[in-house]
């Protein structure tokens, strides 16, 4: 949404007319320039705020069932170590490492892009080397 849309959404905004509207009269210039309601306004930052944060109690309350269905004591062997837990938890841990993992690898490769990027920049506009 550009500027003048914003400007002609205000009652008594000004706006630049458009190039072909200087035959109009000014009634027909006003109703062409103020369109009419939608109803509808643009989500505030609270309104989004307030969508993750329900979102969010769904999927603890999702994470609460799952371990409360998923109690049966379950042996673990990882490395010669050897443990008894909770097959949910033990669910939940394995996703958390997956998780982890993942974030490590999109984070090493967001780092290899910003350097790349910060090389090309100083190749590009370094001191000197300007258009």
């Amino acid at each position: 949404m550009s500027f003048q849309d914003d400007a002609a959404r205000i009652p008594g905004g000004s706006s630049r007319p458009d190039r072909g509207s200087a035959n109009k009269g000014s009634s027909e210039q006003r109703e062409s320039v103020i369109p009419p309601a939608s109803g509808h306004d643009r989500p505030t930052r609270t309104a989004a705020l307030w969508v993750a944060v329900a979102v969010g109690l769904v999927v603890l309350v999702m994470l609460i069932v799952f371990f409360v269905q998923n109690q049966d004591m379950i042996t673990v062997r990882f490395f010669g170590l050897e443990g008894t837990l909770a097959l949910g938890t033990t669910l939940f841990i394995a996703a958390v490492g997956g998780g982890v993992l993942v974030a490590l690898a999109g984070g090493a490769r967001i780092l290899q892009l910003r350097i790349a990027n910060h090389r090309r920049k100083k190749g590009v506009g370094g001191p000197g080397g300007g258009y």
